[in-house]
């Protein structure tokens, strides 16, 4: 179980994912420097296509922007899948049978003096119904096959997320590995 305090705070991790420490979630993001732990699902239906939020206004960083199903960072304490299943239900109003696709490191300019460096526990979902869009995190979604994607970040790059621009080719070959979900 998680105090109050532990929801704003992210899991400082070394280059191997082994925990060293907290820090609080915007003060990581004003600095940069200290990787910690997060968590991107990247859900897809039974046509082979993914769902995609678009992130709503209200957020810190990245508003308006188009993104992968679901983003977060586990809570100190809160495992990998257990912290998806719940951001998953909190975001998107649906849960499903998700497995860990791989895991990476990346650092990004997301806008507003914040950076992202995070080791990023990507995990693929499966669902075939509507989200329930909680108004507070995404504004919008649409369910897209990767290639389609791929293309439309092409088009227009401004449009999409720093980290799902970053993920997508990784995201792809992990698709094509795992077959259906």
């Amino acid at each position: 179980m998680t105090g109050s305090n532990d929801t704003q705070k992210v899991v400082l991790v070394d280059e191997n994912d082994k925990e060293t420490g907290l820090e609080d979630k915007l003060k990581a993001h004003q600095n940069g420097a200290k990787l910690h732990r997060a968590i991107s699902i990247f859900v897809f239906n039974s046509k082979g296509e993914t769902l995609l939020q678009q992130r709503a206004m209200t957020k810190y960083h990245s508003t308006g922007q188009w993104s992968n199903t679901c983003c977060s960072h586990p809570y100190p304490g809160e495992g990998i899948e257990a912290a998806a299943h719940r951001r998953l239900q909190e975001e998107m109003g649906f849960d499903c049978t998700m497995h860990e696709a791989f895991a990476f490191t990346y650092r990004a300019d997301v806008g507003n003096g914040l950076t992202e460096h995070e080791y990023d526990h990507v995990l693929f979902g499966r669902y075939d119904g509507d989200p329930r869009l909680n108004s507070e995190e995404a504004m919008g979604y649409k369910w897209i096959l990767l290639g389609d994607l791929k293309a439309e970040i092409q088009e227009a790059p401004d449009c999409f997320t720093p980290w799902l621009k970053i993920v997508l080719d990784r995201v792809i070959a992990a698709h094509g590995k795992h077959g259906s979900i």
